[in-house]
């Protein structure tokens, strides 16, 4: 596993997704200009609302992105080793292109690949939306994982509150998400201690979101926070 400084994994996580086909765009401003339902800019898909949404973008329909983002929401959980009130969102979007298939080969490739981040296959675990009323269980993201070479034992169903993301505000983009944990080495707190459990064992680093509900096509936004990664990046997490 590569040792990065934080301005090394911004660049080499856009410089993975421009061979990708994908334009960089700049970090919006904090003060979202088009949601007026929120206070500040608290994801990454903040400022890209109207293009889910189905609007042109200029950049064309493959994007990537730092985020610059506040979030206030686990204020009481800030000063652990994964959350922070100010942050930047690692993005990258396609407007009606690529949907889970490629999205979730490119986050495998990204993190596991020698020659970007290295991170070693077996220290990673998986969430997938077990389904309800509003969308099905999300077997296409568990099989696509299998298919990278994933271990079936390191992937796990849950329910919405763990794997639903959004809407950011009161309205908007939302769906189901497929979600990337690192095993920090700690201790499991017990025998039903998997990714998702909130014990610290599990640190979450990426996720995708296939954000199929309240938008014209499918539009997945396949991201990580810059903080979480470095954790694992910079001060390689060790057990307690």
């Amino acid at each position: 596993m590569r040792n990065l400084s934080s301005r090394e994994l911004r660049q080499l996580y856009l410089d993975f997704f421009r061979s990708k086909g994908h334009a960089v765009i700049p970090s919006a401003s904090l003060i979202p200009e088009n949601d007026p339902t929120v206070l500040f800019t608290t994801a990454g898909m903040h400022p890209l609302v109207p293009y889910l949404m189905g609007q042109k973008h200029p950049a064309g329909n493959r994007l990537t992105d730092v985020q610059k983002c506040v979030r206030t929401g686990d204020i009481d959980e800030v000063g652990d080793t994964s959350h922070c009130t100010f942050f930047e969102m690692l993005g990258n979007w396609s407007l009606g292109d690529y949907f889970k298939k490629e999205s979730i080969a490119w986050s495998w490739e990204f993190l596991t690949d020698e020659k970007w981040l290295g991170i070693p296959k077996d220290k990673l675990s998986f969430t997938c939306f077990e389904g309800d009323a509003d969308a099905p269980r999300d077997t296409i993201s568990h099989d696509r994982w299998v298919e990278m070479g994933v271990d079936p034992s390191h992937i796990v169903y849950l329910p919405k509150k763990h794997n639903w993301w959004g809407p950011a505000g009161l309205t908007g983009p939302c769906g189901p998400d497929t979600e990337i944990f690192y095993d920090t080495g700690r201790p499991a707190c017990g025998p039903d201690c998997k990714a998702g459990c909130d014990c610290g064992k599990y640190l979450e680093i990426w996720n995708n979101v296939w954000r199929a509900c309240s938008i014209p096509t499918h539009s997945p936004e396949s991201s990580s926070s810059s903080a979480s990664s470095a954790t694992i990046l910079i001060r390689k997490a060790t057990p307690r």
